[in-house]
């Protein structure tokens, strides 16, 4: 009996932690909302320079523009790894493997780090103030969104994913001596 009690506590407790799916996928399209929106800010802004403003080119717009370029294509490097397990929210496919290759072998995040500095090069190409604060607001966004997705990735996968969560970064890779 004490044994059956044990096992019921612990069930109790893990149906306590996640929400029922449904309300996940509530979650779930609320922070894409979110993060639409966001982004729409970014853009929309009062800039320092206007995008048609930026030829000759400067500096700041070079920099800016191919920091967009790189994060654009980590973005699309990101969401072609993801192949059928892609959905436009961060909960996990029901039994999709967790993909630890490729880019997601270097970076857990990839996608959110690809839009980050995709969204830095606007910035720095025509931001104004308002740019750099919307993002920073967008990488808080972002790291609180990874939290629960590392969250439901943990329960959906259990010890692998913390196996590759202690060896892979969550925004920044991770540094292996030996390697």
């Amino acid at each position: 009996m004490g044994a059956m009690s044990a096992q019921g506590g612990a069930e109790q407790r893990a149906h306590e932690r996640t929400p029922e799916p449904q309300r996940v996928a509530q979650i779930g399209w609320f922070l894409v909302a979110v993060q639409a929106l966001l982004l729409v800010f970014l853009l929309f802004l009062p800039k320092r320079t206007g995008l048609s403003e930026v030829w000759p080119p400067t500096v700041l717009g070079i920099v800016g523009l191919i920091l967009m370029c790189c994060g654009l294509i980590l973005t699309a490097l990101s969401l072609l790894a993801l192949g059928s397990a892609l959905t436009p929210t961060p909960v996990p496919q029901g039994g999709a493997a967790l993909r630890t290759t490729g880019v997601y072998g270097v970076i857990r995040h990839p996608i959110y780090v690809g839009i980050l500095i995709a969204a830095a090069g606007f910035t720095v190409a025509v931001g104004s103030w308002w740019q750099v604060a919307m993002l920073l607001l967008l990488t808080a966004f972002f790291v609180g969104k990874a939290l629960w997705e590392d969250h439901l990735l943990a329960e959906r996968h259990g010890v692998v994913w913390y196996d590759y969560a202690d060896h892979v970064g969550a925004f920044i890779p991770r540094i292996r001596p030996g390697r």
